[in-house]
């Protein structure tokens, strides 16, 4: 099982003398293009200079989700020191979040930078806020549900395509994944469509579950992609008094 962000470490590295052994997590693998116009809120974060115990930096991706039009809420664990525990306060390297594009080959969408941090005491999420609210984009609603087993999810993100020589997506990929456990902060979903192996997977950390337009639960981690097992998601509901709470 591993964090999905940290592979990175492997394949953006900016200055190391060797290839560094790192966590690693596997868009979404097996899965499909997202039609033109959808899903702006699912946010691109690409950060560079994230330090390492001896020195040296790397540049990484994960995703979010727009919950506020100036709070973006992903995985804590995409925010977090030299030794990868995970941080609160100022960002801790340079962060762009993208959102409002579906292709980056035909579109700029909407960028910010991101100021601050505030993980979540009951999970591995984060929230984090925007230099500039984003007006422009309707943000997901939080979900106050208790997720059910057989509820069918959508998954949207920005991570590789496979787990073999990742790269971030640029189309946003999409899939349909089942609720098969519910756990007191967590949920364990499997591929449902286009194919039962779609999943989360490189640069996904922090993808949206959502139903319609309320954000059911964010990506955590799971086995290396495409798979057909469980990957494991933090759920919203038990966030939602904090979220609202924080972004007041």
């Amino acid at each position: 099982m591993r964090p999905r962000a940290l592979l990175a470490a492997v394949v953006l590295t900016i200055t190391t003398a060797t290839a560094p052994t790192a966590l690693a997590a596997p868009g979404i693998a097996h899965g499909s293009d997202v039609p033109d116009g959808q899903y702006g809120f699912v946010v691109k974060l690409a950060m560079t200079k994230i330090p390492r115990p001896d020195g040296s930096t790397y540049s990484s991706y994960c995703t979010g989700a727009l919950i506020a039009p100036g709070w973006v809420l992903t995985t804590g664990h995409c925010f977090h020191d030299a030794n990868r525990n995970r941080v609160s306060g100022k960002a801790p390297y340079p962060t762009t979040a993208t959102l409002g594009l579906v292709d980056e080959a035909t579109e700029s969408g909407v960028a910010r930078r991101v100021t601050d941090v505030v993980q979540a005491k009951e999970n591995d999420v984060a929230l984090i806020e925007l230099d500039t609210p984003v007006t422009t984009v309707q943000p997901l609603r939080v979900s106050h549900a208790v997720p059910k087993v057989g509820q069918q999810l959508t998954l949207a993100g920005w991570g590789s395509l496979t787990g073999t020589d990742p790269k971030p997506a640029t189309r946003m990929q999409q899939g349909t994944v089942a609720v098969a456990k519910v756990e007191p902060t967590t949920l364990g979903v499997r591929g449902a469509a286009p194919e039962i192996t779609t999943s989360a997977c490189t640069y996904d950390s922090g993808a949206p579950y959502f139903t319609g337009t309320e954000l059911v639960a964010l990506e955590a981690t799971g086995p290396g992609c495409p798979h057909a097992g469980i990957e494991t998601t933090s759920r919203a509901d038990v966030l939602a008094a904090w979220i609202t709470k924080t972004t007041a």
